[in-house]
């Protein structure tokens, strides 16, 4: 690099700034752990931060559904992460969001403690593990010990729909670009209601940034809920604790008397 900058007359503001550009992505393309077969290492515990699972899109803060839960169960505000800050519905998707937000208490898929989809499941305010093996990569999410299988084979047909949907996965470069199909219509995007079909085809891109840092894109095309295909992004970072591990969240035994009080013996 030296000799690159030894006559910073002749190289210019314009050059120099080139030059450590590409010094810095070499730099941080070091950083980047691999696995035997040169394929970046995703394997540890990620988090996701920020409120995107609040809401997708720009939002302000917001009084809790409940008052009797103050200010813990507030909405707090925070900046979007959809592309445009856009989410482009159809007419009648549109006023499905805003009726799934009133109705949220009762029709929330998370709060029912159902299993969260993908995207969702990615920056729920729970961590998730990514296990990479030369053959598969496996993830496990804390939320309703949710999990699912990437098939990084030759790409098969979801058999039938279901709440993680179906994953076949490869890489481009060193991103992990996993294509899902075959989510059965029935999760959310967010507690703001946001939403998908049946019909939704999910692809997310994996890119890890250094050791402890991935960027997260996702593309959704719903063609029956939106006019056309749009982006969200966010970074997702490393849980680096000593002691980091997923711990079991068995929610289902904390929604029962909300999805079946009402069968409750008198």
């Amino acid at each position: 690099m030296a000799s690159l900058v030894k006559d910073r007359k002749t190289l210019g503001a314009r050059g120099l700034l080139a030059v450590w550009l590409l010094f810095t992505a070499a730099s941080a393309a070091a950083q980047v752990p691999r696995t035997a077969d040169g394929k970046p290492d995703l394997s540890g515990i990620w988090q996701a931060l920020g409120t995107a699972h609040w809401d997708l899109q720009d939002h302000a803060p917001q009084p809790p559904a409940l008052y009797q839960l103050g200010a813990v169960g507030a909405v707090p505000g925070g900046r979007g992460v959809v592309q445009g800050d856009t989410i482009p519905y159809q007419p009648w998707a549109l006023e499905k969001k805003q009726q799934n937000f009133a109705n949220r208490l009762a029709e929330d898929p998370e709060i029912k403690c159902y299993m969260p989809g993908i995207p969702r499941a990615t920056y729920l305010p729970f961590p998730f593990q990514i296990v990479q093996t030369p053959r598969d990569i496996f993830f496990a999410y804390e939320f309703a010990n949710a999990d699912r299988k990437v098939n990084m084979g030759e790409p098969t047909e979801y058999p039938y729909g279901t709440w993680m949907g179906w994953s076949n996965g490869k890489w481009e470069g060193d991103t992990l670009v996993i294509d899902v199909t075959g989510l059965n219509g029935m999760t959310w995007l967010d507690r703001a209601g946001n939403f998908l079909s049946e019909n939704a085809h999910v692809v997310e891109r994996y890119t890890l940034l250094d050791r402890d840092h991935l960027r997260y894109d996702v593309t959704i095309e719903d063609s029956s809920v939106f006019t056309r295909p749009w982006s969200l992004s966010m970074p997702l970072y490393r849980r680096i604790d000593d002691n980091a591990q997923l711990v079991e969240f068995r929610c289902v035994e904390f929604a029962e008397r909300l999805l079946y009080g009402e069968l409750e013996k008198k």
